[in-house]
């Protein structure tokens, strides 16, 4: 913020699928809209 170092959260979900194998990463979530966006890449 304004040229100063701050620490915060970094909101990402993973889609992990049965093997243990990182299939999608949603990185710098935010809440609108994300549910949509996991249930249309699961319903791939």
């Amino acid at each position: 913020m304004y040229g100063k170092k701050v620490f915060g959260i970094e909101r990402s979900t993973f889609i992990i699928d049965e093997q243990g194998i990182i299939q999608h990463i949603f990185r710098k979530v935010k809440v609108t809209g994300h549910a949509e966006a996991v249930l249309q890449v699961l319903g791939e």
